[in-house]
């Protein structure tokens, strides 16, 4: 793309966050493994009438390259005719996120802390404000947290112990001294949630996200979205999050319906002909999510 088309994604990315704020809907933000779980957030962004980010991490991004994928989503999102965005997620280097502003994604997500956890302030902070200046040339949405955010997107087996996890809740006044730090554009809050699916659903702390809106005018994303009940969401969305994260509870659907129609079919090795099954299991996830983050019917073309 042009200098002049990304800026005009990235103006579209953040009327979306706005839109999401005064409607009070969050926009879904949805991990790739490979192009068919591309497809599967495509279609049901289609279906639901619903704009969706697409995103990947680091593994993504070595595995399938950035530039790749921006031409990947551009394509369906042309194709398709539906409104969506692609977001680095969970970056850990400065250098990652420049290389995908130049890439032209519409939202970054720098994250020292996930290479780091022992980061400290002062590093996470001046990293951060990299990025944001960065970012400025392309109008790219920029997205950080002040420490290391728990648990991996996996299924988990033990259980978490959430007295402890309430020890690494955000504040509002931590929000609002790191996000006057580093003049983010959206803040990924702590308050419950964890990434990753485990045994036992997760609590949201509601009434500590209605403080942190109060109390800051970034935007407000949820990680870790995965194993939440769905009315955790809907409240969020009213109190005013922009965007929530999901990844496990879509790559539990992959997997378990993938060995399902490898079972089921022991001599066809054209796996492509048994991914459509799969593509439908991790579709339905999507749908799910999008109807309980209240986006559905929201997209702008």
């Amino acid at each position: 793309m042009t200098i002049g088309e990304i800026r005009e994604r990235t103006l579209r990315a953040r009327h979306l966050m706005d839109r999401a704020r005064r409607q009070h809907f969050a926009v879904g933000a949805f991990n790739v493994d490979d192009q068919e779980t591309l497809r599967a957030i495509a279609a049901a962004a289609k279906k639901m009438d619903s704009p969706v980010l697409v995103e990947l991490s680091k593994d993504e991004v070595e595995a399938m390259g950035i530039e790749n994928m921006r031409n990947m989503v551009d394509n369906y999102r042309r194709e398709l005719g539906i409104e969506m965005y692609i977001n680095l997620d969970h970056s850990p280097t400065v250098e990652a996120c420049k290389r995908a502003i130049d890439a032209g994604f519409e939202f970054i997500h720098i994250d020292v802390s996930q290479a780091n956890h022992d980061a400290t302030d002062a590093e996470i902070i001046a990293a951060t404000r990299e990025v944001v200046e960065y970012a400025k040339f392309t109008g790219a949405i920029v997205e950080s947290e002040p420490h290391y955010f728990g648990g991996s997107s996996n299924l988990h087996t033990e259980k978490f112990d959430y007295d402890e996890i309430k020890k690494t809740f955000s504040t509002p006044n931590g929000t609002k001294k790191f996000i006057d730090a580093t003049s983010i554009d959206t803040f990924a809050a702590a308050i419950g949630n964890l990434h990753g699916k485990y045994p036992v659903p997760k609590k949201l702390d509601l009434d500590l996200l209605q403080e942190l809106r109060d109390t800051i005018k970034a935007n407000i994303s949820l990680h870790g979205g995965s194993g939440t009940p769905l009315h955790y969401f809907e409240s969020a969305a009213q109190i005013g999050v922009s965007k929530i994260n999901i990844n496990s509870d879509m790559r539990v659907a992959y997997r378990t319906t993938l060995e399902k129609v490898l079972a089921e079919n022991p001599n066809q090795y054209a796996i492509v002909k048994l991914m459509g099954e799969v593509r439908a299991a991790v579709q339905k996830v999507v749908e799910e999510k999008i109807g309980a983050f209240g986006s559905a019917g929201k997209a702008v073309l």
